[in-house]
């Protein structure tokens, strides 16, 4: 097998590496209960994760025809992330392949990092939860940045270089991702299987896949 010492490999996290939404879902249902809404549709909700909790609640509402002020939300939002962070890793857990995978492509040299809009302070904990921690050269968060995802800033923050030392390719699964790998001028790759609110063959990555068992045939194509 080919080494793959010269690149650095970033990770989106929701959708790309795990399956958030069961979790995420099931603590939008507890916060939509206390306007006395039943639960959300799971499809359609599922759609809005990677666009944070407020979305997801305004989603809920809005499918729902209910109407609420902002300062509200702004407190439901606020019971999400408590109950969220609380329990976090009740039911999420990795995408087939993501972990036998990830282990393969740092056995081979590769650096690998995730670059993700979900909070640091909540993607930590969800990554040692999952036991995942030491694949990663570092975890940078939404909030671990002034710019984050779709700027270019958080791809260098991320690999911790702007492809000096080893060339970068972002490996995630939405708009926000395919974006950031433009902005900072890297290869991307996008997992068919996530969260994405539009058809992936529209946002034009270099490679697209299903099977993240994929990934390190990808990476040595884009990575040559």
């Amino acid at each position: 097998m080919a080494n793959l010492g010269h690149l650095s490999l970033c990770f989106d996290l929701d959708g790309t590496l795990i399956d958030t939404a069961p979790d995420l879902i099931r603590v939008l249902n507890a916060v939509i209960a206390e306007e006395g809404l039943p639960e959300t549709a799971f499809n359609e909700a599922r759609k809005a994760v990677g666009y944070g909790s407020r979305a997801l609640i305004n989603g809920a509402l809005s499918r729902e025809n209910k109407s609420l002020p902002e300062t509200r939300i702004d407190e439901l939002q606020t019971l999400f992330l408590k109950l969220y962070a609380d329990d976090i890793c009740r039911l999420s857990t990795p995408f087939p392949g993501v972990v036998d995978t990830l282990k393969e492509l740092k056995s081979r040299g590769a650096e690998l990092s995730i670059c993700t809009n979900k909070p640091g302070y909540l993607a930590r904990p969800l990554i040692e939860k999952l036991g995942l921690t030491g694949l990663f050269i570092r975890t940078v968060g939404g909030d671990d940045l002034v710019r984050n995802k779709p700027y270019a800033d958080h791809i260098w923050k991320a690999a911790g270089h702007r492809g000096h030392r080893r060339k970068i390719i972002m490996v995630g699964d939405s708009r926000p991702d395919i974006l950031s790998a433009r902005n900072a001028k890297v290869p991307s790759i996008l997992m068919a299987y996530g969260y994405s609110t539009i058809p992936v063959v529209k946002l034009r990555a270099d490679r697209i896949s299903r099977n993240f068992r994929e990934v390190p045939e990808l990476v040595v194509e884009l990575g040559t």
